[in-house]
């Protein structure tokens, strides 16, 4: 008896090591890195920036696999279903968060399926007005929605994106009656602007902060996360110009499929945070108009987690139907 159990508790050291090895040779080949958008959008460029470095520090490259699709439901089901050995990888976003309320049925659970590794970036959304606009803060245009209900237009990006979603809660927050006008494109939504069209747009800071900056016709009355956005310090947040409680931060992150070894994720982890540490790299993101932003594993599935939720609510008060 003693001898058949000396030979289980043999079998089952060996079988750790062999489990082990993998991991520990990790990585022998190039990793992919699944991107749901198109090539040249802001998300695809920091991807790409960080995908570089983190290829320098594995001693293998890291492949940038652009999938676009609706709700980036196909590149997020290829790594939800691929082989947890830490060679496929998602740029896991905040789209991610909105889609799980926004569609009836998803090939995945965004909270369940993956291995969150490090969030890489964070996005403001801006509060935008013409510089020929009478609107000159928040507060004033609450104020003009107030007075005239139904009447003030804001312009968005498609229904369900993070802009979209950011305008309908600031409707929410702010007690107001204006009119979201979604368009395919931020071009569409900047030359609605400028026609008076609409007469406020949101908007993700990465492609109009030239414009702001530089004279192009545009003024920013708030950007949206919790504290000012470094690029722009003289512009206050939402909920400083007036809107107590709002906050939004578009983000992405470098997630795995749910079932990869830690000693796998960790090792991705601390190279991830190496490449978000270097001067070129933070250089690049700020001229982006992006903030690089490392997580731990924990910190960016509580994040996950908790814009799940969030934007459930948002959804559900703005009477989206699901996709």
């Amino acid at each position: 008896m003693l001898r058949t159990r000396l030979k289980v508790a043999a079998l089952l050291v060996l079988a750790g090591i062999a489990a082990a090895a993998p991991a520990q040779q990790y990585p022998a080949r190039p990793v992919r890195l699944l991107v749901p958008f198109g090539p040249g959008g802001v998300g695809d460029i920091t991807a790409r920036a960080v995908a570089q470095k983190l290829g320098a520090s594995l001693g293998q490259p890291v492949i940038i696999d652009n999938r676009p699709s609706a709700g980036g439901v196909i590149a997020t089901e290829l790594v939800a279903k691929a082989d947890p050995d830490g060679y496929t990888l998602l740029l896991l976003n905040n789209a991610h968060a909105v889609s799980q309320s926004l569609f009836k049925k998803l090939p995945y659970d965004a909270a369940k399926d993956f291995a969150p590794v490090s969030t890489i970036s964070t996005f403001s959304v801006v509060v935008l007005v013409t510089t020929e606009s009478p609107l000159r803060s928040v507060k004033e245009l609450i104020a003009a929605a107030k007075s005239s209900p139904g009447k003030l237009t804001v312009g968005t990006i498609q229904i369900g994106s993070t802009q979209h979603l950011s305008a309908e809660l600031f409707k929410s927050l702010a007690g107001i009656d204006v009119l979201n006008v979604p368009f395919p494109n931020t071009g569409a939504v900047l030359t609605a602007l400028r026609g008076n069209n609409v007469q406020v747009a949101f908007e993700i800071m990465a492609p109009v902060i030239g414009q702001i900056r530089g004279g192009g016709g545009l003024r920013a009355l708030a950007v949206s996360p919790a504290t000012r956005f470094p690029g722009l310090p003289e512009v206050p947040t939402v909920a400083e110009a007036g809107v107590p409680g709002y906050q939004v931060t578009s983000w992405n992150g470098i997630a795995a499929p749910v079932k990869t070894p830690r000693t796998i994720v960790a090792r991705l982890h601390r190279a991830i945070a190496d490449a978000l540490a270097a001067p070129d790299i933070r250089q690049r993101f700020q001229e982006l108009g992006v903030e690089a932003r490392p997580a731990t594993p924990e910190e960016f599935r509580a994040l996950l987690v908790s814009e799940i939720a969030k934007w459930k609510s948002v959804i559900e008060k703005a009477n989206i139907p699901r996709q």
